[in-house]
């Protein structure tokens, strides 16, 4: 299981690499860059499904999309 994931801010493109936690989602996350919130998009359950890249330890688990998607 990978559990860094670098999430890049859409707002504004600043990426920082962040230890994911291994038990649950992540539903928000400040950006360092711009002070943007950001919220996991329609149909994601965290903002490393979102907006890493790499799926939260949850998703990776399951082997789906996402740890809520029926994907």
């Amino acid at each position: 299981m990978i559990l860094e994931s670098t999430l890049a801010c859409p707002e504004c493109g600043y990426a920082k690499r962040e230890t994911m936690p291994t038990d649950a989602c992540q539903y928000f996350y400040d950006c360092e860059g711009c002070g943007a919130v950001l919220r996991p998009t329609p149909g994601d359950c965290c903002v490393f499904c979102s907006y890493g890249d790499v799926a939260c330890p949850p998703a990776q688990e399951s082997g789906k999309r996402c740890c809520t998607s029926s994907n």
